[in-house]
């Protein structure tokens, strides 16, 4: 087996039981990492496992873990779970969120709410927790969006959910740094997963395809390495929002 640069390390990663989740458990899982494959529904009770079996086969350890990160005291028992198990927390990232496509003058307050608890609190508390229990020179990561480098309507509560994710990174970075802690953000363009394709039309998927690179959607393939990067020799990047996108947005 090639040299794992992440054997011996304790990585939790959230909203892992499908799609880029899934995949970035099984890239930490090649490079030697232990896993802690978290998952939200009884629904995704099955993939999860599924995950769990494919970290191991990768040649990393893995279990699977439910909890609804919109609730502290989950988020809370997610952690502590990971500590009981493994002893230790060297990773943690972070990928769960909800696309809501909506007119502003169409947005309940139920809607809202909902949006900012799955995409917005769920991540600060995720760091939060993260933060507590990891090692010195430990990284965290959460996945946001390039809408949050767009000028568009119809995604007012979704980009709006997600920006400030990137003011809990930066002050987080800010923070964590004399721990040697990174604190970063991905921000991938539309990708082509079952996440991306209800709130879309024939005609606006053709769109976001038409403004990246190669006329092509992000594929999970594309971010997955940049995850790898940042957990091991990308040590140094740290406050960033990183647009995986191939041209999509920039700023």
């Amino acid at each position: 087996m090639p040299d794992q640069k992440l054997k011996g390390k304790i990585a939790v990663v959230g909203g892992a039981s499908r799609n880029l989740g899934s995949l970035i458990c099984k890239t930490l899982g090649a490079e030697g990492a232990s896993v802690v494959v978290h998952y939200n529904s009884n629904s995704s009770k099955g993939p999860a496992e599924e995950t769990v079996k494919a970290v191991k086969a990768a040649g990393g350890d893995a279990f699977s873990f439910q909890a609804d990160l919109t609730k502290v005291p989950e988020v809370v028992k997610l952690f502590d779970e990971a500590i009981k198990r493994y002893k230790q927390l060297d990773i943690g990232v972070h990928t769960a969120g909800k696309v809501l496509k909506k007119p502003i003058v169409d947005t309940t307050e139920e809607e809202y709410d909902q949006m900012f608890a799955v995409n917005s609190k769920a991540a600060y508390f995720f760091i939060k927790e993260a933060a507590k229990h990891m090692k010195n020179g430990g990284k965290i990561i959460t996945i946001v969006t390039s809408l949050l480098a767009a000028f568009t309507g119809l995604y007012s509560i979704y980009e709006g959910a997600k920006a400030p994710v990137e003011h809990f990174t930066r002050a987080a970075a800010k923070e964590l740094g004399p721990r040697g802690i990174s604190v970063n953000c991905i921000a991938p363009g539309p990708m082509d997963t079952p996440f991306f394709y209800p709130a879309e039309t024939p005609e606006s998927i053709a769109y976001h395809k038409s403004q990246s690179m190669n006329g092509k959607l992000t594929d999970i393939k594309d971010i997955a390495p940049i995850v790898n990067l940042l957990v091991t020799d990308g040590w140094w990047i740290t406050g960033q929002t990183i647009f995986a996108n191939g041209g999509y947005t920039t700023r």
